[in-house]
């Protein structure tokens, strides 16, 4: 067994918790025994979900206690490594597990669960076009054609052979569906407004609920892919030393090759699979949103559309729903950047020791020095997309009117207008971009401050300096420097995301219509459409109705017309036959087909 136990001279080292590791042991054996004689649904998913996770954290630690036993008894076991190999075979049998519950949940590709086709009729559509085209093998695919991107071969050998085409292209999955998407959303929406607990529910939670264990498993490869970056510095210090003949034990050089081959295949593998499936996450969020908002617009009341015009619901889409979509990705960069400097300063401070308190005062500065200018940031993205609503307003009503601007030659007048606009659109803009320049550039030259004022402080405290310190201090650098660069990058994107998820929040928050009007119409009902004694009124005062004491009766089958002058309120009328106008007294009844 992988798990088995470690040799004599390991214990003796390492006796005083000896004891808790071969506990460990033990709990593995038993975990992995319950994973495979018993069958989960005896003890429910949740055992299929946290038992192959308390696996791997107790592999974890027995492979460090194995590998700090190799390191103080300088000597390499057969049962030592055997007893470090138990932690990848653990983390192999969490990821069955992460996809075995997903199974089970109805979160496949298989179309199952939340993911299946409603009805035939709504799907009607996509089964058809399911017969003449082909699903992506993403959909299908398994773990390691997932891990390898080999379900990207096929489509990559057609385009090797010849130019691609609409019909080479395949489907999308189930789960990656607009529809599919929305439905799902709107499920857990409703369920959280049933709940008395949520009876106001945040779209971001809704949103988060929706795809948790994607942003878990994503988040995952972030970690994983953190770790594997900061073994470079330790491992080449490590080199350095056997360079030197400070080898602790026989063939410490090619245990290091190895480990570094392994630590850059690792790392490459879980950068490439972190950004596909965040990417993969934001078109999803983005899909479902532009789906919410079109269904949205179609519901507004007549007070919302006067606050939300049609120039605004495209930005929504366009523009605000994009930067949503493309947070998913930046999200992670948010906790991994701390998790990534928290490890390179602990690297630094075993390099250079003391020095290490200079490099962190250093970091803390740029941080402070830069609040103030994201709450600037903040203040002028907001303005910026306000004042883009407004230009696009105007540029709306100006296309839809063109022929009577034409008429009366109003084009330059209205030229003047939009483009009085476009100038406080831009002083936004200007704003932002230059306040933005201010953070990357401090964020830029943190890097060479972090390491001039730790240089000076090695000289000031006369700590030596020799190749081994030097050069991990050279090589943790990097791992300072890159989340220090991206830090004005994940403030934007936060920012700019932050500011149109209230946006669009907001826009499906609007009231909408009083439910709905039509109704299916049945044979042998005399009056299809009948008002009496109705009023209907445009604003929130229901005191001064727009139309008053109106008596309708439409037969079936009956043609009728509408005259009157103009403003005596004709359209207003039918806009109250299609319900798009508040009742404010009497009673109707409206059918149709």
């Amino acid at each position: 067994m992988l798990w088995g136990g470690s040799s004599q001279d390991a214990s003796a080292v390492y006796l005083p918790h000896w004891w808790l590791v071969t506990l460990s042991q033990g709990l593995n054996l038993t975990l992995a025994g319950f994973a495979f004689s018993v069958r989960p649904r005896f003890l429910g998913p949740a055992f299929v979900k946290f038992s192959p996770a308390l696996l791997t954290v107790d592999a974890a630690f027995v492979c460090c206690s194995s590998v700090v036993a190799i390191v103080a008894g300088k000597m390499v076991a057969v049962k030592g490594c055997l007893d470090v190999l138990c932690l990848p075979g653990a983390v192999v049998l969490l990821i069955y597990g992460i996809q075995h519950s997903r199974d089970e949940e109805g979160d496949g590709e298989t179309g199952n669960g939340l993911y299946k086709p409603l009805n035939t009729e709504e799907t009607g559509v996509e089964v058809a076009d399911s017969e003449t085209h082909q699903v992506t093998p993403f959909a299908t695919a398994g773990f390691f054609s997932e891990m390898w991107f080999s379900w990207l071969n096929p489509l990559m050998k057609m385009g090797f052979e010849k130019p691609l085409e609409d019909k080479d292209m395949p489907l999308l999955g189930t789960t990656d569906r607009a529809h599919n998407q929305y439905m799902m959303f709107m499920e857990k929406l409703n369920d959280k407004k049933q709940s008395p607990v949520h009876a106001t529910p945040s779209f971001f939670w809704t949103i988060v609920s929706c795809h948790k264990r994607a942003i878990l498993v994503s988040g995952f490869f972030a970690l994983l892919k953190v770790l594997t970056l900061s073994t470079g510095p330790v491992i080449l210090k490590a080199f350095i030393n056997v360079s030197l003949g400070k080898e602790t034990f026989k063939y410490e050089g090619y245990v290091l090759a190895a480990l570094m081959f392994i630590c850059k295949c690792g790392e490459s593998l879980s950068q490439r699979q972190w950004y596909f499936r965040t990417r993969r996450l934001g078109l999803q969020v983005r899909s479902l949103l532009s789906a919410a908002i079109y269904k949205k617009q179609q519901k507004l009341s007549n007070a919302a559309k006067m606050n939300h015009s049609s120039g605004e619901i495209m930005n929504y889409v366009t523009v605000d729903a994009y930067r949503i979509g493309e947070f998913p990705y930046w999200f992670h960069q948010t906790w991994t950047t701390s998790v990534q400097l928290c490890i390179a300063l602990a690297i630094l401070y075993n390099a250079v020791g003391a020095a290490t308190i200079s490099s962190l005062i250093v970091i803390i500065l740029t941080v402070l020095c830069n609040l103030p200018l994201a709450r600037l940031q903040h203040k002028f993205q907001s303005k910026l997309m306000e004042a883009q609503d407004v230009r696009l307003k105007a540029m709306s009503e100006s296309l839809v009117h063109m022929k009577v601007l034409k008429l009366y030659a109003w084009e330059a007048h209205f030229k003047k207008v939009i483009e009085g606009l476009r100038e406080v659109e831009y002083k936004w803009l200007q704003a932002f971009q230059l306040r933005r320049t201010y953070n990357g550039f401090l964020f830029w030259s943190s890097p060479a401050l972090v390491s001039a004022a730790t240089f000076v402080t090695c000289y000031l405290l006369k700590i030596p300096l020799d190749a081994s310190n030097v050069f991990t201090f050279v090589a943790t650098l990097r791992l300072v420097q890159d989340p220090i660069r991206t830090i004005p990058d994940v403030i934007a994107v936060v920012i700019q995301a932050k500011v149109a998820f209230t946006r669009v929040s907001n826009f499906l928050d609007a009231p909408e219509l009083n439910g709905q009007v039509r109704k299916k119409y049945y044979v042998g009902v005399d009056y299809p459409i009948a008002m009496n004694s109705c009023s209907f009124s445009w604003d929130e005062d229901t005191s001064k109705p727009t139309l008053k004491n109106i008596n309708l009766l439409v037969k079936a089958g009956e043609k009728i017309a509408i005259c009157g002058e103009v403003g005596s309120g004709k359209s207003t009328l039918l806009a109250a036959v299609l319900g798009e106008v508040p009742k404010t007294e009497g009673t109707s009844r409206y059918a149709g087909k």
